[in-house]
Order: C-alpha cells, then sequence, then structure tokens
C-alpha cells in the first residue's frame, strides 16, 4: 500500500514477549516489526505481552495487532481468542488454525487425513515399549513435545537406549511427546504470503538437525535460495506447502517446514503460523527472494488485516 495509506492502519500494537519458552526470540522478532512499522510511518507501538493484555489492550485503545509472539500463549490461539473478545483485528491465523498449527500431532493427523505426506509416528506414553517404536520407526528417529516450537525439547535419537531419556526431555515440556521417522535427506522451508508460497529455502546445517542453535545463534547455517531445485519441483514444494498450511486453516502468513527424501519424496515436518522475524529467520530470507525486503514484508502482513471479510 501506498505511503499515504499508513493512516489507515491507525493504532498498531505489536505483541511480543509473552510467557512461552520462546520469549526471548519472540522480543527479537518483535523489535525488528516495531522498528520497520515505525520506518514505514505506521503508528505501531511495542507490547510485551503479560497476563494483563486484555486491560491493557482495551486501555490504550488499540486499532489493530501484529502478533509476533512465538510459542504457547501466543501462537496456539489464546491470543486469538482475546483479540476476537475484543473486536481488534490481527495478523496471521484465527483460533482454529493457529491451535491446530502450534500442536504438532494435531497437525500430522489432519495431514494424513488430508492424504498429504508427512512422517511416520508414534505417541510415546509412561508406558510405551521403547523396541515396539524402534521396530516401527527405526532409527535414527526424533522425539519431540507436540505443543513447543524453535525445536525446544527434541532429540535426534540413535540407538535404543537413548530413546528413555529423550522421551524425559520432551516430556519436561509439557503435553503430549512422540517419536517421528527419521527423513534422511535436505530440510527445506516454506514460506506462506496472503495466500502465496514465497520461494523455498533450503537449509543446511553442520549439527544433527536443524536445532535451536542452528537457527538462532550459529553462524555456520546456510541457507539457499534459490533452493537448487529444478523448477517444476520447487513448484511442486510450493504447491504442497501451500496445501499444508491450508489444510490446518492458515491464514494470512506462516511458514511450512519440510523435509526431501533421497528419492526426491516430500515430507511435511510441521507448520508455524507466527514464524521468527529476527535477523536469522527465514521468513524475511524468502521475501527478499521475491522482491520485498523486511519493511515491505511487515507492512505487507499488516495490510491482511484490513482485508474486506478479514479480521
Amino acid at each position: 500500500m501506498n505511503q499515504s495509506n499508513m493512516a489507515d492502519f491507525g493504532k498498531v500494537a505489536v505483541l511480543m514477549g509473552g510467557w512461552s519458552a520462546e520469549r526471548e526470540v519472540s522480543l527479537r522478532s518483535g523489535a525488528e516489526v516495531l522498528k520497520a512499522l515505525r520506518a514505514a510511518d505506521v503508528d505501531a507501538h511495542g507490547v510485551d505481552v503479560g497476563r494483563d493484555i486484555l486491560d491493557v489492550l482495551a486501555r490504550e485503545r488499540y486499532d489493530r495487532a501484529f502478533i509476533v509472539l512465538h510459542g504457547r500463549g501466543g501462537e496456539d490461539g489464546l491470543i486469538q481468542g482475546a483479540l476476537e473478545v475484543l473486536g481488534l483485528p490481527y495478523t496471521g491465523s484465527g483460533v482454529a488454525g493457529s491451535a491446530l498449527g502450534m500442536n504438532k500431532l494435531l497437525t500430522k493427523r489432519l495431514w494424513r487425513g488430508a492424504g498429504l505426506p508427512t512422517p511416520d509416528f508414534r505417541v510415546l506414553e509412561q508406558d510405551t515399549d521403547p523396541r515396539a517404536v524402534v521396530d516401527a520407526l527405526g532409527l535414527p528417529l526424533i522425539v519431540k513435545p507436540a505443543l513447543e516450537g524453535s525445536s525446544i525439547g527434541m532429540t535426534k535419537v540413535s540407538q535404543l537406549e537413548e530413546l528413555g531419556q529423550a522421551q524425559e526431555t520432551a516430556a519436561r515440556c509439557g503435553g503430549p511427546v512422540f517419536a517421528e521417522h527419521w527423513v534422511r535427506g535436505a530440510e527445506y522451508t516454506v514460506a506462506i504470503l496472503d495466500g502465496q508460497a514465497l520461494p523455498p529455502i533450503r537449509l543446511e546445517t553442520p549439527r544433527s538437525f536443524y536445532d535451536y542453535e542452528a537457527k538462532y545463534q550459529a553462524d555456520d547455517t546456510l541457507y539457499h535460495c534459490p533452493c537448487g531445485l529444478p523448477a517444476d519441483e520447487e513448484a511442486s514444494l510450493q504447491r504442497l506447502a501451500l496445501d499444508a498450511f491450508n489444510a490446518v486453516s492458515g491464514e494470512g502468513w506462516g511458514r511450512v517446514d519440510l523435509m526431501r527424501d533421497g528419492q526426491g519424496g516430500a515430507w511435511l515436518i510441521e507448520v508455524n503460523t507466527v514464524p521468527g522475524m529476527t535477523d536469522h529467520s527465514l521468513v524475511p530470507m524468502a521475501a527478499r527472494a521475491a522482491g520485498l525486503d523486511f519493511q515491505a514484508l511487515v507492512v505487507r502482513i499488516l495490510a491482511t488485516t484490513l482485508t474486506p471479510g478479514g479480521r
């Protein structure tokens, strides 16, 4: 939208921080978004979200919210429901899409029901037989908490004896825990913006997988965009990511992570409905490849709150 239209946004709350395990990343993302919106002459204000957020939003009379809250409380439908009650337009997915996207188990079950490819998995309970899990999924495998993002609580398991400790690590995050078949191959991510899939990014890390450190701290993580695939295969990856995002009722913007095995088969791993927006983040990188700088990207995301029929 034109610079002269920035007043249409009114007073914007950039919601960041919160109380999840991803608080620090959210604060970094929020600071970048806030700076970019202000540079675009948007009347944007940073709000570090606490349990009094409803009172804060009502008292300050905001016109809309840019959600940059990662993890539980901000990416799981909770803040979205609160904003619905206030009648405040907001960026990103609604209550249902946020709740589904945050829960990796529900997402995988929904994808399976929709006929979309996702690696085989087993839910881990206290009385689960480790040998049966390994027999079903093979080794290595990866153990994940269903309700965390940023790879928090995840462990690659290469031997049967490691499964118990990996399960305990994931269980400390709270919520369900599951083991997932390890896909050997390249890792990709596809950003979604306003109904379109942006250019895929291929990730390369010397670590055992793209973990928290590789995402936010390491300087040896490589990002390839263009991703190196032929045009038809890149387009196929984009279509699959968009189908996966739509399947969980994703809206506005987000990111879908995938693996591609040695035979060229693509496997859906997870969806992020409020992806990172730091200097290491992938959505801004994909946007640049599509011709959008960071400022244009955040304005475009915020503009989805003005769409007729939107929130």
